[in-house]
């Protein structure tokens, strides 16, 4: 990692919500590498621990903690065991997040034919109420009630860090997810909004945009069994100017960058996409 982000990032205190996934996981041993003190949460305890092993076996400071980010008297407990532990919260990263298949239809399109396939397929007219809610509650919710809780203490310490993860479906809606497209749009106004109300108290809120990553979450979506591409993967390979997926250290510059206050101090409120061009690209 750059020396400047060793230097300025030094024993700094990050909470990574969502901290045991895969980008997760990144974003924790990327702010370990700049000597920041790292809480993993994740409803996953011994994977927030195997995290954390990885962590403090580099010779890191980083510790597992299960928490539900629905739940805030879950996330008032790890916020006592962060600060006795590690410290009071210097740079949070709402990483929890993702999709359920009842908040999914099964076509990007609604025909006549699909009502001859009822029972058969999930249409717009299946889509379960609890589902959908569940996305909602996991992207959004999900990143309000940590923000509530974990910048409390931030707002008499000044000089602190938030950092949302958004989507590309925030910018345009994707065909098949009108929950996640929905939820994640409203986590980048969220992200705009919170960066206002804060913007007198010392702490900076943005969001990052993934483009195309793979996943635990989408990996079956985009790949068969064979490690070759499916036809969504192909249309998004197709939409995406690089003509690849991401990788997910291509994310870490963004996320050290909007974490470090000499480096980003005057940058609030932007959702920035890290996408291979895919945002830019009209299709033709």
């Amino acid at each position: 990692m750059p020396i400047s982000y060793k230097k300025n990032l030094n024993n700094k205190v990050a909470v990574v919500t969502g901290g045991a996934g895969v980008l997760g996981s990144y974003f924790a041993q990327a702010l370990s590498e700049c000597n920041v003190k790292v809480a993993i949460l994740d409803l996953n305890k011994n994977a927030a621990d195997e995290v954390a092993k990885k962590i403090t076996t580099k010779g890191g400071s980083a510790i597992g903690i299960k928490a539900n980010v629905l739940e805030i008297d879950s996330l008032k407990e790890a916020e006592q065991i962060v600060t006795r532990e590690l410290g009071t919260c210097d740079i949070l990263i709402n990483g929890a997040g993702g999709n359920h298949p009842r908040g999914t239809t099964d076509e990007e399109y609604l025909t006549e034919k699909n009502f001859d396939q009822k029972n058969e397929i999930m249409t717009f007219f299946d889509l379960d109420k609890s589902g959908v809610e569940f996305v909602f509650n996991l992207n959004f919710i999900g990143t309000l009630l940590p923000t509530q809780v974990f910048c409390e203490k931030m707002v008499r310490r000044e000089n602190g860090v938030v950092i949302n993860i958004s989507s590309m479906a925030a910018f345009c809606p994707l065909t098949k997810i009108p929950a996640y497209s929905g939820a994640k749009a409203a986590v980048s106004n969220f992200t705009q909004w919170l960066a206002v109300h804060f913007s007198k108290v010392g702490i900076r809120v943005n969001a990052i945009a993934p483009g195309f990553f793979l996943t635990n979450q989408n990996r079956t979506l985009l790949t068969n069994e064979d490690g070759s591409y499916t036809d969504r993967a192909k249309k998004i390979i197709g939409q995406t100017p690089m003509e690849r997926f991401g990788k997910p250290e291509e994310l870490l510059g963004t996320l050290l960058w909007l974490a470090d206050n000499e480096s980003s101090g005057f940058v609030t409120g932007t959702v920035i996409p890290v996408d291979g061009g895919f945002n830019a690209y009209s299709g033709v």
